[in-house]
């Protein structure tokens, strides 16, 4: 916990704080890339840096923590920081950039509030900077310690096995080991980190979930072309840059380097009934945790709930079908927005999905993939229909703009 006297400073000052904070985030950047521009060219999403998530990101999660530290009741303060140590234990981040990082944030707070922040301030929010830190080191150490790797060390060279249109737009890799030896264990649900080397000399790395573990010796995951495209405020939304590489370079026989895995949303052992609802690309987890109950047998009651623009897009179409067939207690319900003409023997729905149509069991476990104005509806209808939300899980691809919410 915080010293008595930072708490109280901290609590009298979180509403200008966290009203600035989405201001300093962006100065933050600046001041760091500037000083060390290898971490926007090697280390930081720069797509997700040209739309402003990454800070929308970093400032949700400093708020929220710094609300819970100085909390009366609430949870734990550490529960906002999985999801960020998973991140940063599948990017290779080490104790000794945490130094780093404050000089600039503190540098980019008194840029921005100026004499607001006397000594006493600065005292108070460099304790809340550094509790958060050495929480997040210490989460960090132990995700490394857990996957035996030394601390940041989690890259392999693997080679490409074998790939596959799965959609127009999305195409499945196969990595393996060159000699066949065994990869590390990874859990239903989680995802590695794959690290190109683009035209410009950059080394950028992104992540994607693991779709399947079909030997020791591989991983599978599958990747989405994403091109330049308008958001719906009119904004430019930069094209993908490492998963538009994978696609237009990558092919059998080829080098990557990939992480080990990480990734908070693993499927819990329990025999609740399990809904697992996803849209669009969001299939991935969704499909390798498909693959986990498969391969063991599992009778858990299983819900599945898919939405996609069409079936033609719909990656994994098949094998989704086939996974859930597999399973003796589950059942699939699949929306389209453009169903087509063509007849089908299906049981399909236009638009998108309706929770109002299926019945959700009072104790299940929910798990959620898909873009986030569909996670937000969607775990919305679930509260209200009292499922708890200590129950309903999800994955974010990016930044995690959804933490202090959800």
């Amino acid at each position: 916990m915080l010293s008595t006297k930072s708490a109280q400073v901290v609590e009298a000052t979180l509403p200008v704080i966290g009203a600035a904070i989405g201001d300093i985030t962006p100065v933050f950047y600046k001041r760091m890339f500037a000083a060390h521009p290898e971490l926007e060219r090697d280390l930081f999403n720069r797509g997700n840096q040209a739309q402003g998530d990454q800070q929308s990101a970093l400032a949700g999660a400093i708020a929220a923590y710094a609300t819970l530290l100085v909390a009366d009741d609430g949870c734990d303060p550490l529960e906002v920081l999985g999801r960020i140590a998973h991140k940063h234990a599948s990017l290779g981040i080490t104790e000794d950039q945490y130094p780093i990082v404050h000089e600039h944030l503190f540098a980019a707070i008194v840029e921005v509030l100026g004499d607001a922040v006397t000594p006493e301030v600065a005292s108070a929010w460099d304790e809340v900077y550094w509790h958060m830190a050495g929480a997040l080191v210490t989460i960090e150490k132990r995700l490394y310690a857990e996957t035996g790797v030394a601390d940041g060390a989690v890259w392999r060279t693997l080679v490409l096995r074998s790939r596959l249109q799965e959609s127009p737009d999305t195409v499945s890799f196969v990595f393996g080991t060159a000699d066949g030896s065994p990869l590390p264990e990874s859990r239903p649900g989680q995802y590695v980190s794959v690290q190109v080397t683009l035209p410009d000399g950059a080394r950028q790395i992104r992540q994607y979930s693991l779709t399947h573990a079909p030997e020791v010796s591989e991983w599978g995951i599958s990747v989405k072309a994403l091109p330049i495209r308008r958001g719906d405020d009119a904004t430019t939304v930069p094209a993908g840059e490492v998963s538009n590489f994978l696609h237009q370079e990558l092919f059998e026989g080829d080098e990557i380097s990939v992480s080990a895995p990480f990734g908070d949303l693993v499927l819990q052992h329990s025999e609740d009934p399990l809904v697992l609802i996803s849209a669009g690309i969001g299939i991935t987890p969704i499909i390798g945790i498909l693959h986990y109950l498969a391969g063991t047998g599992s009778k858990r009651q299983v819900l599945v709930l898919h939405a996609d623009r069409s079936p033609a897009r719909h990656a994994h179409r098949q094998e989704l079908k086939e996974l859930v067939a597999a399973l003796p207690s589950a059942t699939l319900h699949r929306w389209y927005e453009d169903l087509g003409v063509r007849p089908t023997r299906d049981a399909l729905s236009a638009g998108r999905v309706d929770l109002g149509l299926v019945e959700i069991p009072a104790d299940a476990q929910v798990y959620l993939c898909g873009p986030l104005p569909f996670m937000e509806s969607v775990r919305r209808t679930l509260i209200e229909r009292h499922i708890a939300e200590a129950d309903i899980h999800y994955e974010v691809f990016g930044p995690d703009k959804w933490l202090a919410s959800a």
